[in-house]
């Protein structure tokens, strides 16, 4: 009888233990899940953080900006000895040029340009004082725009000596035969000279070379006479600009 007292009051103390202590354990329960819970949100905040600091380290910095093609600058002439070996001078375009401005050959301002001065070519014809251009006579005039027929001459006509010597007007280099025809069928040969800055045609003449370097003032050939074909003509040379342009202020 006593055992089975003894029992029903250990079981009946182990009932009453396991009521005291439950609330307890679910109590430490919860205060571990949100131990962990709180963990798992710093560690989250921790990964964004860093994510914003590498997102915003691979923008430019602002104090290095990223120079595109359009910001570069273009690099101009470093002096003015391209225009001075042309016999130009450099000044402003405002400034009154007797002969006609070149650009892109000065340093400074786009405001500055070379001013190539008249005649700044020397004498085609051996012989003569000057470039003189031919005057009217019964087939035509020798002044550039003047009437032939129906068109306009778009070269000048300087008067030379039959089979005269022809000088190099400027420095540069022959860039070979050349050839024309009139209205009439006439032809007319010559030769291309040019340098950076002039591009001429000058017919009616026998070139001694059609390539090469040639220097001004030097012999570049002899007049060919036209009285066998135009009676009464005077004889000249024809000179004529690569782009049909008035070489009349550089001779």
């Amino acid at each position: 009888m006593m055992r089975m007292l003894f029992r029903i009051c250990f079981i009946a103390a182990l009932l009453v233990c396991c009521v005291l202590l439950s609330p307890a354990l679910e109590h430490e329960k919860r205060r571990g899940e949100e131990f962990q819970s709180s963990d798992e949100n710093a560690d989250s905040d921790i990964k964004v953080k860093r994510n914003y600091t590498t997102t915003n380290d691979r923008r430019p910095k602002a104090g290095s900006p990223r120079k595109t093609g359009s910001e570069r600058v273009s690099m101009g002439p470093r002096s003015d000895v391209s225009c001075a070996k042309l016999g130009g001078i450099c000044q402003p375009h405002r400034y009154i040029c007797q002969g006609r401005y070149l650009k892109d050959k000065c340093l400074g301002a786009k405001t500055r340009q070379c001013c190539m001065p008249v005649g700044v070519w020397s004498i085609l014809c051996a012989g003569h004082h000057n470039n003189r251009v031919r005057s009217c006579d019964a087939h035509g005039c020798g002044a550039f725009n003047s009437r032939r027929g129906d068109d306009l001459h778009k070269a000048v006509d300087l008067v030379c000596d039959d089979y005269g010597i022809v000088n190099t007007p400027f420095s540069g280099s022959l860039a070979g035969p050349v050839s024309r025809k009139d209205s009439a069928g006439h032809q007319y040969d010559g030769v291309k000279l040019l340098n950076d800055v002039h591009c001429v045609k000058i017919f009616n003449i026998r070139p001694f070379h059609y390539m090469g370097p040639v220097a001004q003032g030097e012999a570049l050939g002899y007049l060919l006479p036209l009285q066998e074909r135009f009676s009464g003509i005077t004889s000249h040379l024809e000179l004529q600009m690569c782009d049909s342009s008035d070489p009349s202020p550089f001779i």
